[in-house]
């Protein structure tokens, strides 16, 4: 149970950056900053003592670097963890290990070049702050022990002649998707469209770790690209991804750069739309994972008008709940299933 303060341990080892993080967090209602480190081992022992609510935690650091702490503060005393690094491509991977690791979620450190200044980089700690905080976090082998023990689904998973997998997340997507994808086999016979909440430096590292984990072939998308079965195309950062149908038998990726305007980029809202656009005859089956906000409802609702499949990760295995209780509240769901049960579920449909 969080007391009546978010209690936020900062850990990095620039003094400089620390008190920088540590006078925004200190400006936030409702948020407490109970102490600080300066490397990964200090951090385990203050995260022993302190029993912070959310963690914020450097990449590279001295004596220990923030995966290792990560992984020691996972095994001794599972919490929310929000990595702050580097967008390069060398901070993208390290990143990705943490995540894989037991972190809830990242940012970039770079708070100056934020869009909006000042008051918009705060927002945005504030609001994964506040998300992270709002339930007991449960690490990855955490969430697979309470999936086994959720109940089956309530409705039979059926077989249908679907033609596309479609599938969005935010925050806790980067291992959601790792689980479902590195269990489908070789020869599954679908494309795969992934909408994630990433930025532009980091989708090409997620997608080149994915598929040399994967049996199927995954890319970052680009302009041009054909669906073909057993291919998973990841929409890159910074864009937006369609789908347009060229003739009776091919469909071709469109990436555009999006909007400074629009919230998400890319949007699971605009990859579903268009494919609700596209196939007309219920041909997709779309699925909707973890992540903060709404993002995808109301492309679920245009496939589910079309008379395509929607299903949605429970809310036991989801780091944040958000995206795929938007789906199920609205009544959109066809599934809702624990994450390390989509992947088989998605062979057994196709």
């Amino acid at each position: 149970m969080l007391s009546s303060k978010i209690r936020v341990l900062v850990v990095d080892d620039s003094a400089f950056f620390r008190k920088r993080l540590i006078e925004m967090l200190n400006k936030m209602k409702g948020v407490e900053v109970v102490g600080e480190a300066d490397n990964g081992m200090n951090a385990v022992r203050a995260s022993r003592r302190l029993h912070p609510d959310v963690i914020t935690m450097d990449v590279e650091m001295p004596v220990m670097d923030g995966i290792l702490a990560v992984k020691h503060i996972m095994d001794d005393s599972p919490t929310a963890i929000l990595m702050l690094s580097s967008f390069t491509k060398e901070g993208a991977a390290a990143t990705l290990d943490a995540l894989d690791a037991g972190a809830a979620d990242f940012l970039s450190k770079d708070f100056g070049n934020t869009a909006g200044g000042h008051d918009a980089a705060s927002n945005l700690l504030a609001e994964r702050i506040f998300t992270l905080a709002k339930r007991p976090y449960i690490q990855t082998r955490s969430i697979k022990t309470e999936a086994a023990k959720a109940p089956a689904p309530k409705r039979a998973i059926r077989k249908k002649c679907y033609q596309l997998i479609a599938i969005g997340a935010s925050t806790g997507g980067p291992v959601a998707l790792q689980t479902i994808l590195t269990s489908l086999p070789a020869d599954f016979p679908l494309p795969i469209l992934v909408v994630v909440h990433m930025p532009a430096n980091f989708t090409p590292a997620f997608a080149e770790r994915l598929n040399t984990q994967s049996s199927i072939t995954i890319k970052e998308a680009a302009d041009g690209d054909v669906l073909k079965p057993g291919l998973a195309l990841l929409a890159p950062g910074g864009t937006q991804m369609t789908v347009e149908q060229r003739g009776s038998s091919r469909s071709l990726v469109r990436i555009k750069k999006a909007d400074i305007n629009q919230t998400y980029k890319p949007s699971v809202d605009i990859t579903f739309s268009s494919l609700a656009n596209t196939y007309h005859n219920g041909g997709v089956l779309a699925v909707v994972l973890t992540g903060m906000g709404a993002d995808g409802l109301e492309g679920a609702r245009l496939l589910k008008s079309n008379g395509s499949s929607v299903w949605s990760q429970d809310e036991a295995s989801c780091v944040v709940f958000g995206m795929p209780q938007a789906v199920e509240k609205a009544g959109l769901s066809d599934q809702v299933l624990p994450i390390d049960k989509i992947g088989s579920a998605l062979v057994k449909v196709v």
